[in-house]
């Protein structure tokens, strides 16, 4: 028996958002438009000189999570908070929105609840300053039998990488999944992330059943330009996608291809697009749709969440698959 459509395992972010002019980030020290990692320390400066804070739980594998909840599918996430005001805001705000977060905010212990203060500007730039804190520590004694084993299918933050318990996470939860007939797959994250463990994501690329990238992550992953990198992945994974900005999605099982189509759109605030094209191809792989239809639904979804501020959905993603007659 399945409990979960979809179980994700990865950083439990509380997005926190003040405006802010570029006055104050030249006083602050903040570089505008881009994200970087903050100490701790830091993070609570930043954090107190917010003002009018609006927050919301986050994270690329959680944003995915909403997703596929906005779709209907029963989700769980694994992941580690704090027991502080912002720990649980983040594991009662992922329950009140349909994700079961299995894991209870924990007590004691030095490191708070990650967060990534947003500041943004009156021109719509958003920059981000994440402090990972105590997500970064997630380990495989996060990872319960009843979660995992009990997945139809798994998604893997490749973030958490960077962390040895982290890893071991990732291998017990795929284990757990696919012993019991799961699909585990994981999402590259960053062609940064790939180049610090490139070793290791090769071999955890051979074991997984899809692993989700864009070009840059591909091309790091096996230094070698896009077209032989995903060769080389095809012969490694069982499902490989390659998203590119603005191109079309390639999609590629044994000898089964598909290539998607990208609509282009101005977006009004690209982030959550890769999170929500991951939804919208989950979504496909969770109900047997082919690989074409599984990337047209990609494509939507990350459409959708870039026609608005926000990393999640606002519209009915369903309605908007039987719109481009895809269900």
């Amino acid at each position: 028996m399945k409990t979960y459509n979809v179980v994700g395992i990865g950083n439990a972010i509380v997005d926190v958002f003040s405006q802010a002019d570029d006055s104050f980030l030249e006083l602050m020290g903040i570089e505008k438009g881009i994200m970087q990692l903050v100490e701790k320390k830091r993070g609570e400066l930043l954090y107190a000189a917010m003002r009018n804070r609006v927050q919301a739980p986050g994270g690329s594998v959680a944003n995915t999570l909403a997703g596929l909840g906005n779709l209907g599918l029963t989700t769980a996430f694994i992941g580690r908070v704090h027991d502080d005001a912002l720990g649980k805001f983040y594991a009662q705000s992922m329950a009140e929105n349909g994700t079961d977060f299995v894991n209870a905010p924990v007590p004691g212990g030095e490191l708070p609840t990650s967060r990534s203060m947003i500041f943004v500007s009156p021109d719509g730039e958003r920059s981000m300053n994440t402090y990972l804190g105590i997500s970064s520590e997630l380990g495989p004694d996060d990872v319960s039998d009843h979660v995992a084993g009990r997945a139809e299918i798994l998604f893997l933050e490749g973030y958490l990488y960077d962390k040895p318990k982290g890893k071991q996470a990732f291998e017990r939860a795929a284990k757990l999944c696919q012993q019991n007939g799961g699909k585990a797959g994981i999402a590259l994250s960053d062609p940064f992330c790939v180049d610090r463990h490139r070793d290791d994501f090769r071999r955890l690329v051979r074991d997984l059943d899809y692993v989700i990238g864009n070009e840059h992550e591909w091309c790091s992953l096996y230094q070698t330009d896009l077209s032989a990198a995903l060769e080389k992945a095809a012969a490694d994974s069982g499902c490989v996608v390659c998203t590119r900005s603005g191109h079309d999605v390639i999609l590629q099982m044994g000898e089964d291809q598909a290539i998607v189509p990208v609509r282009r759109v101005v977006p009004v605030d690209a982030t959550g697009a890769g999170d929500q094209f991951a939804a919208g191809f989950l979504y496909g792989l969770a109900t047997g749709q082919s690989l074409a239809t599984a990337g047209r639904m990609g494509c939507v979804a990350a459409a959708e969440v870039i026609s608005h501020y926000g990393a999640r959905p606002e519209t009915d993603l369903k309605e908007l698959f039987r719109k481009e007659g895809l269900i």
